[in-house]
């Protein structure tokens, strides 16, 4: 797909208004009772770019952004301030932060996730967006060496193990990541004066799959 391998510049990001979305088909029965449903497998992100800017120098640099990547046309990385690593916020990433899979001997191809609980309940959300030289992966309680015992692809989320590793092992891994976006227009309308009087511009941007 059409995506370029670049984060909108984070301390604009900081600040913006966002967060997921899901889609959830309600009908209410005749009874009173309620049917959902889903047809999305994972939440969608969106976020409002405008918020950050501070300076016409901000607003300069978010119309270059834009026509770099051709207003909707081309995906670009994003680093959602409120949710960017596989630990808490506060807290520096650790090899053992997430179960990403089981080992069976023979696959060495593992997706990165993150997976959110609440109570009995969890949800596992893919990563494709690794940030670069973040990752690290351990099986059981060991961690290994990336470059030796790994690889990281950061376009894609995979980890692939030189060695296989073995049936019934844990596979572990932490990691900063960002989430796959574009532009969710194409026209930015800003306004010298409006921006001085305290009115920033609306920046609409919108989670891709990947």
């Amino acid at each position: 797909m059409n995506f370029h391998e670049v984060r909108f510049p984070a301390n604009l990001s900081f600040g913006s208004v966002g967060g997921p979305e899901r889609r959830t088909d309600i009908v209410t029965l005749v009874n009173g009772y309620e049917e959902r449903n889903t047809p999305w497998a994972h939440s969608r992100r969106r976020y409002d770019a405008g918020v950050g800017m501070r300076s016409l120098d901000d607003v300069e640099t978010l119309i270059a952004f834009f026509e770099a990547r051709q207003g909707q046309m081309y995906g670009f990385r994003w680093k959602d301030w409120s949710d960017y690593k596989s630990s808490l916020a506060s807290v520096e990433v650790k090899f053992d932060d997430q179960v990403i899979a089981s080992g069976d001997g023979v696959e060495t191809r593992f997706p990165l996730i993150k997976t959110y609980r609440s109570g009995q309940f969890s949800y596992a959300r893919p990563i494709a967006k690794p940030v670069l030289g973040s990752v690290r992966v351990g099986i059981d309680q060991d961690e290994m060496k990336e470059g030796v015992d790994y690889e990281v692809d950061t376009t894609t989320g995979l980890v692939s193990f030189v060695t296989p590793p073995t049936e019934g092992s844990v596979i572990r891994a932490g990691f900063e990541f960002d989430v796959p976006v574009r532009f969710d227009t194409d026209r930015i309308q800003t306004s010298v004066a409006s921006f001085r009087a305290g009115d920033v511009p609306n920046v609409p941007v919108v989670e891709v799959r990947v």
